[in-house]
């Protein structure tokens, strides 16, 4: 079975901009893995540390049940997520049990740091699926089998310069956006968090705001879409390897 793997840094990361193409895959028949590394425990401002974790994993895994997809545990601590052997020998482990075809994660230029250094994890431990000297925690033997990276957009589909990214391609989620919605509410601790510090009055607004603006620039008829970059091929696979042609639109000229 065909096999893709979601790894991002926050809950409610992968529903605001993943969630779409994950549940399009899943009508296809594939295999859905669903990864936070981080646990979330600093989105709030009411609970504590501890209180916020376990009430924000629970949300995730209320959403992971929605998409029907394998559940991983977080592994760090939000801001604890960073480019080390820690970190990086725990999902690579996750690589090795998703065997994935497709890995989507964070752009490779985001808002924050956590998106970024999760982008790095993944990709590394995209490239470490194979190699029998690397050992990961816990120990999972290798697989070898042909993967494609796609970056999802940076938060607010703007680089950190405020430039606006467009996607090389569009995933169509028109069909699916009431249960993207549905996943995403799931995070109902966000809307106080979101509200407070980043000023998002509605947090599924927003995320129907930047969907439709992906759409827009996809140039097809669409109303909302999940934008996405493909990774360059080297150590992962053959370069015409694109399994998300699948479901994904391009511009034509």
């Amino acid at each position: 079975m065909n096999s893709v793997l979601a790894i991002f840094a926050h809950p409610d990361d992968i529903e605001f901009v993943a969630a779409g193409t994950l549940l399009r895959l899943k009508q296809l028949g594939w295999a859905i893995h669903y990864m936070n590394v981080a646990n979330g425990c600093c989105g709030s401002t009411i609970t504590d540390r501890e209180q916020t974790a376990g009430i924000r994993l629970e949300e995730s895994r209320r959403s992971a049940a929605l998409l029907g997809a394998t559940f991983y545990p977080p592994i760090c601590d939000d801001l604890d997520v960073f480019y080390n052997r820690q970190n990086l020998a725990k999902v690579s482990a996750v690589v090795r049990l998703a065997k994935p075809n497709i890995i989507l994660t964070h752009a490779r230029q985001d808002y924050m740091e956590d998106h970024m250094e999760t982008c790095r994890l993944a990709v590394t431990a995209a490239f470490s699926r194979s190699v029998p000297n690397y050992k990961t925690e816990p120990p999972v033997p290798t697989s070898d089998q042909d993967v494609v990276i796609y970056h999802a957009q940076p938060h607010g589909n703007r680089l950190p310069d405020g430039t606006v990214f467009h996607p090389q391609c569009t995933v169509s989620i028109d069909e699916v956006i009431e249960t993207k919605l549905a996943m995403l509410g799931c995070h109902e601790s966000q809307q106080q968090w979101l509200q407070s510090t980043q000023k998002m009055n509605s947090y599924l607004q927003t995320m129907l705001d930047l969907c439709g603006e992906v759409g827009s620039m996809s140039g097809h008829p669409i109303r909302y879409g999940e934008g996405w970059t493909k990774h360059l091929h080297l150590g992962f696979g053959p370069v015409d390897f694109d399994p998300l042609n699948l479901i994904a639109l391009r511009k034509t000229t």
